[in-house]
């Protein structure tokens, strides 16, 4: 599928992975991307749907949107963090199909793998076990998802595609310490107390708990070229196949950081899932994608980022209060 002259909509477009996508667009040509905002457009109900597909009259829809967070978060609102994106989702392709939309792009999470899945994870391990407990409601929300998608292709011959990330990261993560993921989470950690003399940064679990990353710029161009070139039915795993351990991952970031004080585990805290490392071959054999990033260049940029993002916003605050 070409998406030149397609009319497009992202969900989750001024979002951390949804401006970068939106980007990859729009240098791709697309002149027609139209992305909702919460305040004209809430997802959660049906009529703004029905509004949106009514305004814009997609060809495609590539929904990235949802209510997430790290364990914290999951811990603290698993009934929100269930509905809310079940919610969406799946009135999202309803509608979508409803309207004649040529092409729906689903993007899931490895939070719906399950728990104990062999490593690295295979697309076909989904349904093999229930995910880790911390993020089972969010994981499983969008799992469905997938259920959906596939029923309809075979009841309606609906063109839904489902993709599936691994963890992101990169310049303009969110790095609010009680939503965000874990590497934004560190840097700021380590960048706030090399910046106060700390001795020591405090981190949840033992640091055993393993996990991959995709740097956000190769996310987007997957998630374009299996919008451009992926039209199965089978989920497809993004991710780099490289996996690290959380205790490897916060010497790095502090490494590069130049916090030199000591990381202290706090064992009372949850570890999450054991492991997390996808098998990326079916999107490499599928539509050609191959993560181009490794996880230090990234870290590397993702640190200046926020490091300048600090230092400017510090500017503006002393140039308001002066």
């Amino acid at each position: 599928m070409g998406l030149e002259h397609k009319r497009i909509v992202v969900t989750g477009g001024t979002g951390f992975l949804g401006s970068v996508l939106v980007d990859k667009l729009r240098v791709r040509g697309c002149q027609y991307i139209f992305v909702p905002r919460s305040k004209s457009y809430d997802l959660r109900e049906q009529k703004m749907i029905v509004k949106l597909y009514n305004d814009v009259k997609p060809d495609v829809v590539i929904h990235l949107a949802a209510v997430v967070g790290g364990i914290g978060a999951n811990l603290a609102n698993p009934g929100r963090f269930f509905y809310d994106n079940a919610i969406m989702g799946i009135q999202l392709m309803e509608y979508a199909r409803r309207c004649a939309v040529e092409k729906f792009v689903a993007v899931g999470t490895v939070c719906a793998y399950p728990k104990f899945a062999s490593v690295p994870f295979k697309e076909e391990e989904l349904w093999n076990g229930y995910p880790e407990e911390t993020n089972a409601p969010y994981g499983l929300a969008k799992k469905m998802l997938l259920v959906q998608a596939q029923a309809y292709r075979e009841q309606y011959g609906f063109n839904a595609i489902y993709l599936l990330p691994v963890n992101l990261y990169g310049p303009g993560d969110n790095f609010d310490l009680d939503t965000s993921h874990v590497i934004p989470a560190l840097i700021r950690k380590c960048v706030e107390a090399k910046e106060n003399n700390d001795k020591e940064i405090v981190l949840w679990g033992d640091g055993s708990p393993t996990r991959e990353f995709l740097y956000v710029d190769d996310a987007a161009e997957a998630i374009v070229i299996a919008s451009e070139r992926y039209d199965g039915g089978e989920p497809v795993n993004l991710g780099t196949g490289q996996e690290v351990s959380i205790r490897e991952l916060a010497q790095m970031i502090a490494a590069e950081v130049g916090f030199c004080g000591s990381i202290r585990w706090d064992t009372t805290k949850p570890n999450g899932q054991p492991r997390r490392c996808l098998d990326v071959s079916r999107a490499q054999r599928y539509f050609g994608f191959r993560a181009q990033c490794d996880l230090r260049e990234g870290i590397a940029k993702t640190v200046a980022w926020f490091i300048a993002y600090l230092a400017s916003s510090r500017e503006v605050a002393v140039g308001q209060n002066s």
